[in-house]
């Protein structure tokens, strides 16, 4: 018995041994199958690749399991991929259908890289994926509606991309939900009501896309939700009352809509948590919630630009508050208690940001709020204040910008301002103040702007201003200043915006330190009582668009220094003592959009060129012994002696012409002498180059004036660029001619690559080039030539850097950029073939008569083929210029698409800062990158290019700036661009960001900025 038990025992285990070996193996063969389904699938992603910078698809090969591939994790258990990690790998390509096979799929992540197309539906396999990343990227199309088969997803990211349509019903079967990130896309329709179902949702942003509509109540149900942000959108409505019900929010972000109604009173009760309430630009009316001195954990209180009516509540209990706005509302009555918030906010004694501007705010200003020595910006103008300024405000020893402009302020400048030794801009202007100017304001060695106009300031201007070596602005007009100018304000060379001195009492003549300011924009000291003779050192300032002198006693000639004022707009001498003729130099200067020599007592033929054709832009009246000029002027006839006077030069032309004429001769026989070498010489332009017309050496000889030096634009390496007249398709045309310096190793080379960059590209802010010469001079030697398209504004580092023409404000230089990174973007994804500029900065964009800016100087460039890994050599071996080559270039690495993204990042920062990348501020392993990065946010207006506050009217924002002293670039808008640059120009090249978003990025920025001055207009 016990035998048979035994045998019945071992019977039963081998039987189980032999059905779970059966099982294993069912089980190794299904995962052996499964694995190689994964393997193929990681294959069709690789194959889909376009672009690998850092050469990791290489890895990818069966030298080794795929589970250990870069990027890849498998599960433990059963050797099936569970996670797709290509975050930040640079890569460009698409992402294939084939994705949807990796059925194991628990995370797709890839974010920040530059995958096109459509993301297929295939995805929608995936039903074990719960995160799904693909931020920063270049996709398009509608989002696929099968996500929605993805049940267990917690993290949809499709933000930075280039999705339109509407976000798909079927999501809401999505219920799981946590985080849903769809910021900067295009998408439409309203915010939808599904969404209310997610119960596990904590973050949801949809900044800057085209929702429009109310937003829906069925969030109020969303009991884990702490951040909602859907800024730059079209919302309209009301808050609905649920949203108020969403107890756990902390970050309430909707700037830029159009929603309205009023908060609740209790506002602070329903949100007690709430950390940020950024709401400006919109339309809520009422008045701000007392009860939001309840909520103890606000940091951000924003509610600027707005419609909110009656009294600022108490915020004595908000000890974390760091930024307080509540400019450009209808607060306020004027009265005396209007002001009585600021002393309850002594508590916040971390407050750096506090404005409440553009009101109708009375009182005067509690002395309790210069205790708040953290503060960087203060901006109260625009409001009733009265009241003189307290001595106190010496205290803020860390305000780098102070704005009290338009409001009632008496008495004196307190002489303690001087202690505000960070200070970069202060305005006081549009005032009651009196008294002299301070010359404590000597120690604000920082500042770059001075507001002190309309104001009733007394006696002289003190020399100590001019240590102020920083300074690009000051404004002194509309006081009753007196006395000489100090000499040392016109030596202040840093002076680039401008310096008015107009409409106050100052005498004795300009002086030769005048020619100092060779970039200031514009001078006004007009209405004082200057006399003496312009100094002849004026016509170095050839910076200058706007001359002001009228309303003086200034007397002699116009110098003929004047003649190098090119860029001038604006040019008033009027009601002066001014004698002799109005230049003829004058009719040549192309920019002018007013004259004025009323009221002088000049003589002689008037010019009948350029602007002086047009009576409506030139005045010259009371100047009874002018003569001649457009019937329009109404002048009497000239007579014969200055008939005579003016056919003198004429006559001097019909002595010389002879002498060119036999020159001329000499020429032809040298010509005829070296035909015979000529036909020896083959053409040596690349077949590539044979799209583009020839042009001779003689027709090149001739336009240029013999290359002369007056019409050299500019000079490189590798070339001379001149300025010609050239007869193309039967019509004389201005053109730009590039001519090689073949003794230059490596000439021949850049022009052959040139050429071939040029041949088969077209995009608007490329340079066009329009034909080319291949041959021989005069003397035999080898020459060759290209000719573009001239530019009349010359070359973006021109206007940066050498004596700019006209300046260039804010909306101008975002338009630069976005058209640099349009082009780029056409070069790099859209051109047919990858093409790499390897040498983007300032000398090589050149700006068109309306400032577009057109990419040039392809010497260097290279082409990627798809067929290659690495790139064919159709220049020379260099990858850039030193401050803007990137730094993986320094190391041998091989040019990519992120080289010239480097190189466009530091373009942006020294564009917007006015520095050089190479400026010798930057040692000791600081750079312009490292600059601008620590500068990001509190400090971005003192790193700022003064220039970009002038004054001056812009056809593009149809603003006149001498009246609206303070419409400029806002501080959110600068921080954008500035982000963009230091995201473009990172160390490494997978810590960049891509070219097409990048683009994006500054039209957001300029869509920002244009509605902030079209809000700025409107309030002045």
């Amino acid at each position: 018995m016990n035998e048979m038990r035994f045998t019945y025992t071992i019977s039963s285990i081998v039987l189980s041994c032999i059905i779970l070996f059966s099982n294993l193996s069912s089980v190794s063969s299904a995962d052996n199958t499964g694995g190689e389904t994964d393997h193929l699938a990681l294959l069709s992603v690789k194959k889909h690749i376009t672009t690998d910078p850092y050469q990791i698809m290489p890895s990818w090969n069966d030298s080794i399991h795929f589970c250990n591939w870069t990027g890849i994790v498998c599960g433990l258990r059963h050797q099936r991929v569970v996670t797709l990690n290509l975050w930040s790998g640079g890569f460009a390509g698409s992402i294939p259908p084939a994705i949807g096979n990796l059925s194991f799929l628990r995370e797709l992540l890839l974010h920040n890289n530059s995958f096109t197309g459509n993301v297929p539906p295939e995805v929608g396999r995936l039903s074990r994926l719960t995160r799904l990343g693909l931020s920063n990227n270049s996709l398009s199309g509608e989002i696929p509606s099968n996500i929605s088969r993805c049940p267990n997803l917690i993290e949809l990211d499709l933000s930075a991309n280039n999705f339109t349509g509407i976000v798909p019903n079927e999501f809401e079967s999505l219920t799981k939900l946590q985080h849903i990130n769809l910021h900067s896309n295009e998408l439409t329709g309203e915010i939808p009501k599904f969404i209310g179902n997610f119960t596990s949702l904590a973050f949801i942003s949809g900044l800057g896309n085209n929702f429009q509509g109310n937003i829906p109540d069925t969030l109020g149900r969303l009991s884990n939700l702490w951040f909602f942000g859907f800024a730059l959108n079209n919302l309209s409505g009301i808050l609905p009352l649920s949203f108020f019900n969403i107890s756990s929010l902390t970050n309430i972000d909707l700037p830029d809509n159009q929603i309205g109604g009023n908060l609740p009173s209790d506002i602070a009760q329903r949100f007690p948590r709430l950390i940020n309430l950024n709401l400006p630009i919109n339309k809520f009316s009422g008045s701000i919630p007392l009860s939001l001195s309840n909520a103890t954990s606000l940091e951000r209180l924003a509610l600027n630009e707005n419609m909110f009516t009656g009294s600022v509540p108490s915020f004595s209990r908000l000890q974390r508050l760091r930024h307080f706005a509540v400019n450009v509302n209808q607060l306020g009555n004027g009265k005396s208690d209007n002001l009585n918030f600021v002393s309850s906010l002594a508590n916040c004694t971390n407050l750096i940001g506090l404005g409440f501007g553009a009101n109708n705010l009375g009182g005067v200003l509690p002395k309790s709020m210069f205790n708040f020595t953290l503060l960087t910006d203060l901006t109260v103008g625009g409001n009733l204040i009265s009241g003189n300024i307290p001595s106190e405000i010496g205290q803020l020893v860390n305000v780098r910008r102070l704005f009290l402009f338009s409001n009632q302020f008496t008495g004196r400048i307190p002489d303690s301002i001087g202690n505000l030794r960070n200070l970069g801009a202060m305005g006081l202007n549009g005032n009651l103040l009196s008294g002299s100017i301070p010359s404590s304001l000597g120690n604000l060695t920082l500042l770059s702007r001075l507001y002190l106009q309309r104001n009733k300031l007394e006696g002289t201007v003190p020399s100590e201003l001019s240590n102020c070596r920083e300074l690009q602005l000051l404004d002194l007009s509309k006081n009753n200043l007196s006395g000489y100018i100090p000499k040392g304000i016109f030596g202040l060379s840093s002076l680039t915006v401008y310096l008015d001195l107009s409409d106050n009492r100052f005498v004795g003549s300009l002086p030769t330190e005048v020619g100092v300011l060779q970039n200031l924009v514009a001078l006004d000291v007009s209405n004082n009582m200057i006399f003496g003779v312009i100094p002849v050192s004026l016509g170095t300032c050839t910076s200058l668009v706007g001359l002001y002198m009228e309303g003086n006693a200034i007397e002699g000639e116009i110098p003929s220094s004047f003649r190098s004022l090119r860029g001038l707009e604006v040019l008033d001498l009027s009601r002066n003592n001014l004698t002799g003729r109005i230049p003829e130099y004058l009719g040549d200067f192309v920019f002018f959009r007013r004259l004025n020599f009323s009221f002088n007592g000049f003589d002689g033929n008037l010019p009948e060129l350029g602007a002086f054709k047009n009576a409506s832009i030139v005045s010259v009246y009371g100047n009874g012994k002018l003569c001649g000029g457009s019937p329009e002027f109404q002048l009497p006839k000239c007579s014969l002696e200055e008939s005579s006077k003016k056919a003198q030069f004429p006559l001097f032309l019909m002595i010389i012409i002879p002498i060119i004429s036999v020159v001329f001769v000499i020429i032809l026989v040298v010509i005829f002498c070296l035909v015979y070498k000529r036909k020896k010489v083959s053409a040596e332009i690349s077949s590539e180059d044979e799209n583009f017309p020839r042009v001779s050496y003689q027709s090149l000889h001739e336009a240029t004036d013999g290359f002369s030096s007056a019409n050299l634009i500019g000079s490189g390496k590798f070339s001379s660029v001149y300025k010609a007249i050239l007869h193309m398709e039967n019509e004389p045309q201005v053109v730009a001619v590039k001519v090689l310096k073949l003794a230059v190793r490596g000439a021949d080379r850049s022009f052959i690559a040139e050429c071939e960059a040029l041949r088969s590209i077209r995009h608007r802010n490329l340079v066009k080039v329009l034909t080319c010469c291949s041959s021989l001079d005069f003397q035999g030697n080898d020459f060759k030539a290209l000719v573009y398209s001239y530019m009349v504004n010359g070359s973006l580092e021109d206007r940066l850097h050498q004596n700019p023409v006209v300046g260039l404000n804010f909306l101008q230089r975002l338009n630069i950029v976005i058209d640099l990174a349009g082009a780029l973007d056409y070069i790099h994804r859209q051109s047919g073939s990858l093409m790499i500029h390897c040498d983007i900065k300032p000398s090589n964009v050149l700006l068109d008569a309306d400032l577009v800016a057109h990419l040039s100087d392809f010497g260097l460039a290279r082409f990627v083929h798809p067929d290659s890994s690495t790139s064919h050599t159709s220049s020379l071996g260099i990858k850039g210029t030193i401050g803007y080559a990137a730094p993986e270039y320094g190391m041998g690495n091989e040019v990519s698409t992120y080289g010239d993204i480097h190189s466009f990042g530091i373009l942006i920062l020294e564009l917007f800062t006015g520095i050089r990348p190479t400026d010798e501020m930057f040692s000791n392993g600081l750079s312009l990158h490292g600059f601008v990065k620590m500068a990001i946010p509190d400090q971005v207006m003192e790193i700022t290019d003064p220039a970009l506050f002038k004054t001056r009217q812009d056809e593009n924002m149809a603003t006149d700036a001498r009246n609206c002293d303070m419409c400029g670039p806002n501080e959110d808008c600068l921080t954008s661009v500035y982000r963009i640059g230091t995201a473009c120009s990172m160390e490494s090249p997978r810590d960049r960001i891509d070219m097409n978003h990048a683009f994006d990025q500054l039209q957001f920025v300029k869509k920002t900025f244009l509605r902030s001055t079209a809000d700025c207009i409107t309030q002045n």
